[in-house]
């Protein structure tokens, strides 16, 4: 079982995290997407832990059981809140792997504090640019707003995230419940509440991790996920191969999944990123 530590971000934001410390192998810190949390990772944590890895994974702030201000979901706040996670647990210069915006989160940070770390892993993220896709924030904000659960038991949400998704192991399917509370009335709501996950979109809208890319100068393990099923496709791997042409050390290998592949291929995420250790890449 993992250890539960508390350890204050910027402007003192208590942050979430979940520290499996054992393993002489090289440490990982784990960073989880938009309205997601830590416990989405909990597989490939484990997997990491059994192949001799320490391990961390956050509750970014406003997500899951760390505190939820108002302000501070800009690139330069949580990436310093990264910061501040990684001298917390002690951990020597660790791998960063985030999915999603996680992963703009972690190559952004690799963009402003290479030193910090030994590499990055990208997980179906790092490369988003929605911008390419929504010119107006007004369009982003009514395709991509959170869903309204009013109403809504815990069972009858976790049937249908099981109807959704069912390859899906228990951990991934308890991961993603983790992401909502339980109300008095028997209810369930997000743990990130409506106006911040609209405040983090927003910034996600104007990040540009293509003008960051020819300055990264740790290796990037890039891990896209293509489910064949939306219209994203051909955006994202135009996307992918930009960045791979672009960033000075790239590996990329493609996932054929659902875009949280961490969740439902966690031995095989696991299984990519300790070989990436093991022959130097991300040494």
């Amino acid at each position: 079982m993992p250890d539960e530590r508390r350890i204050r971000g910027v402007g003192g934001v208590g942050l979430a995290v979940r520290v499996w410390p054992d393993g002489a192998g090289a440490p990982f810190v784990l960073v989880h997407g938009l309205a997601s949390s830590a416990r989405l990772w909990d597989g490939v944590a484990a997997e990491l832990q059994a192949l001799g890895h320490p391990v961390a994974a956050l509750d970014q702030r406003g997500h899951g059981q760390s505190d939820k201000p108002t302000r501070g979901y800009d690139f330069a706040t949580v990436t310093s809140d990264l910061v501040a996670v990684i001298d917390g647990i002690g951990f020597d210069r660790p791998v960063l792997a985030g999915q999603s915006w996680g992963g703009n989160v972690v190559l952004d940070l690799a963009w402003r504090r290479p030193d910090l770390m030994r590499g990055i892993v990208c997980v179906d993220g790092g490369t988003i640019e929605l911008k390419r896709r929504f010119r107006r924030w007004g369009t982003v904000a009514h395709a991509m707003a959170p869903p309204t659960l009013t109403g809504t038991t815990r069972r009858e949400l976790e049937d249908r995230i099981t109807a959704l998704h069912p390859d899906w192991p228990d951990a991934g399917i308890a991961g993603v419940m983790a992401c909502f509370e339980d109300l008095p009335d028997g209810t369930v709501r997000a743990r990130l509440s409506r106006d911040n996950h609209l405040e983090i979109l927003r910034h996600l809208w104007k990040h540009r991790p293509s003008r960051l890319y020819a300055d990264i100068k740790v290796p990037v393990l890039l891990l896209p996920a293509d489910d064949g099923h939306t219209d994203w496709g051909p955006d994202k791997r135009a996307g992918v191969d930009a960045a791979a042409a672009a960033i000075p050390h790239a590996r990329v290998h493609w996932f054929t999944a659902d875009h949280d592949v961490h969740a439902q291929h966690p031995d095989q995420v696991a299984a990519v990123m300790h070989a990436a250790t093991e022959d130097g890449f991300l040494a």
